[in-house]
């Protein structure tokens, strides 16, 4: 059974930093290709981030674009989002998520296919 488990989300001030972590089991981790998503109340579940198996490749939504960082420990099955100048609008609640189907680009939601519960992202201004 693949579990997905997030952790790391909380309160912030507008400008402050957040590590999310995400720590997989029941797949073989150091092959899968791991993306991070937000939702916000209201909107569509949303990209934000993806790194891929080896963790050589890495991809930001345009609005995180230089202030989120992703990166994966194999060893410990486990990816990151290290979030920095955090903005009110970045609150959400955040979703790591495993690409199982490769035929989808990176940012689209259907080509993942396995989801942690998420992890509240709240920022006060």
């Amino acid at each position: 059974q693949v579990q997905l488990v997030e952790s790391g989300g909380g309160l912030v001030q507008a400008g402050g930093s957040l590590r999310l972590s995400c720590t997989t089991s029941g797949r073989t981790f150091s092959g899968d290709n791991m993306g991070w998503f937000r939702q916000a109340p209201g909107k569509e579940r949303e990209f934000v981030a993806a790194i891929w198996w080896s963790g050589g490749n890495t991809y930001y939504a345009y609005s995180v674009k230089g202030r989120f960082t992703i990166s994966r420990d194999n060893a410990k099955n486990t990816v990151y989002l290290q979030m920095n100048s955090l903005k009110p609008e970045d609150a959400a609640v955040y979703y790591c998520a495993v690409r199982a189907n490769r035929f989808y680009n990176y940012y689209d939601i259907k080509g993942y296919d396995y989801w942690g519960q998420g992890t509240q992202v709240t920022v006060s201004s």
